[in-house]
């Protein structure tokens, strides 16, 4: 695309060196920029990217966009904050695929990957073509492999050209997790959705929202954006769920969805098993039952919102239900890795993670067996949750084993000591502490017995571990196959 043409949707404060070049990609990474590519300098945590713009232009940078001029004689677009202007960059360089897609955004703490895999099954029942964006990558159908994903939600570049290449392939339905971090960093602006749903709001990511009004302000965003016609969903069990309704435009049409609280789509006399989860589904005067395969209360949640983005995308409930019925588990979301003892790799993270999980794993222990959870919490994230997530733990499990999850520049051993701050007493018999994760996980194997249940959460379908010098290969699903031979 020509720079005089994306210099029409872009609100530059001055340009420099002005000349007609033809811009063959965007990229805000000077080591793997391509020739005629325009560098967007952007700010991140650590590094500038206003201080890699002349490695950019050697290696072929044809354009650049920063906040300041810059000694370098090619076209410069000075913008006041290059992190919300790539956002208008990249949607009129891939010229707005959303504007032509079905695409509906998920966001909430927790449920948003199980949620995006339920809605492409729901579609993809009723052979409507569904790709799918979010913390495992992005797929064009739910046989196919993920392509890797860098975020939950990618920065605006790489999602215009993922949506791109979803219409270039007639994929007209596409469903995304949207993250409180894309929301706030402008990753999705002029992204249009047709519709989005919340399953709920608890403490995550306080490090960098430093308040749950600010937390909860982010995520608002997507539903403040939605435009007349389209759709938003609503788990009206959820403590936030009246000030997210508050912040839906009119002309928006809402659907609620809960257990406890009366609303729209309901869930009613459930039941758990080893084998899933059963419960009778209410829309308007129809309701019928559903089988799950999977488990826990949050799986219902999870299923309710999905079903009601099928509803409001106006597939019919009985196709919901036998779409639903045929899926199976989401990778490293209560996955049972292995059986005597019950062995079930989740990704929980967060207190309220960490809670519905141990809630759903006591359902499925026997009477006569104990309930054991491993977990650690990430460094240089929120440090308010450790202590929270100890005590939730230690309530809710016979025996705990606090171990490291992605330490990263701090001190494995400080975020073992916070987590135990939040316990009432360490007892030696039912509390153990092991900073290596490996080690960690054959200790779950000599404190087990054959009928128990071990939850091992935080990492779920990760496959690596991140340390203060380097990132190693580490898969807690694999670990378990070694050790539980």
């Amino acid at each position: 695309m020509e720079l005089s043409e994306i210099i029409k949707h872009i609100d530059c404060k001055e340009i420099l060196n002005f000349k007609n070049v033809d811009i063959k990609g965007i990229s805000y990474n000077s080591n793997t920029i391509k020739s005629h590519e325009i560098f967007v300098c952007l700010k991140g945590e650590h590094v500038d990217g206003h201080n890699f713009a002349q490695k950019a232009f050697e290696k072929g940078a044809i354009a650049i966009m920063a906040e300041h001029p810059l000694n370098i004689e090619i076209p410069q677009l000075i913008v006041n904050s290059t992190q919300e202007k790539i956002a208008d960059l990249a949607s009129a360089f891939y010229h707005n695929p959303s504007n032509s897609l079905n695409l509906i955004g998920i966001t909430g703490t927790n449920g948003k990957t199980t949620v995006t895999h339920l809605v492409q099954k729901i579609f993809e029942y009723e052979n409507k073509k569904c790709a799918l964006i979010g913390t495992l990558g992005y797929k064009l159908c739910s046989n196919s492999e993920y392509l890797e994903a860098k975020h939950t939600t990618p920065q605006a570049p790489e999602l215009q050209a993922t949506l791109s290449t979803m219409l270039s392939k007639d994929i007209l339905n596409v469903v995304m997790e949207v993250s409180s971090h894309a929301l706030e960093q402008h990753r999705v602006k002029n992204v249009n959705y047709s519709g989005a749903a919340f399953t709920n709001l608890t403490q995550d990511h306080l490090d960098f929202h430093i308040t749950m009004e600010n937390y909860f302000n982010a995520k608002a965003k997507l539903f403040i954006g939605l435009k007349k016609g389209s759709f938003a969903v609503i788990n009206n069990d959820d403590k936030y769920a009246n000030k997210f309704l508050n912040k839906i435009p009119d002309g928006v049409n809402v659907l609620t969805y809960g257990v406890k609280n009366n609303s729209k789509l309901m869930a009613k006399d459930i039941e758990f098993t080893s084998h899933g989860v059963s419960f009778k589904c209410c829309y308007e005067k129809e309701c019928v039952e559903i089988n799950l395969q999977l488990n826990g209360m949050f799986s219902v949640y999870n299923a309710l919102c999905a079903i009601g983005v099928g509803l409001m995308s106006n597939i019919p409930l009985v196709s919901c239900k036998l779409a639903l019925e045929a899926t199976k588990s989401v990778a490293g979301r209560f996955e049972i890795v292995h059986s005597n003892p019950m062995v079930i790799v989740d990704y929980a993270h967060t207190p309220d993670g960490l809670e519905n999980i141990l809630r759903a794993a006591r359902e499925l222990t026997p009477k006569d067996a104990e309930l054991i959870c491993m977990f650690g919490c990430g460094g240089d994230r929120d440090a308010t949750k450790r202590p929270k997530m100890g005590h939730i733990a230690q309530t809710l499990s016979d025996k705990i084993v606090v171990t490291s999850d992605n330490p990263r520049s701090e001190d494995p051993q400080q975020i073992i000591t916070d987590i135990l701050s939040g316990l009432k007493l360490i007892n030696p018999k039912t509390v153990f502490v092991e900073p290596d994760r490996h080690l960690a996980i054959e200790l779950l194997k000599k404190i087990s017995k054959e009928n128990d249940v071990i939850i091992l959460a935080g990492k779920g379908h990760e496959d690596y571990q991140i340390l203060n010098d380097r990132t190693i290969h580490f898969d807690d699903r694999e670990e378990v196959q070694k050790v539980f031979l």
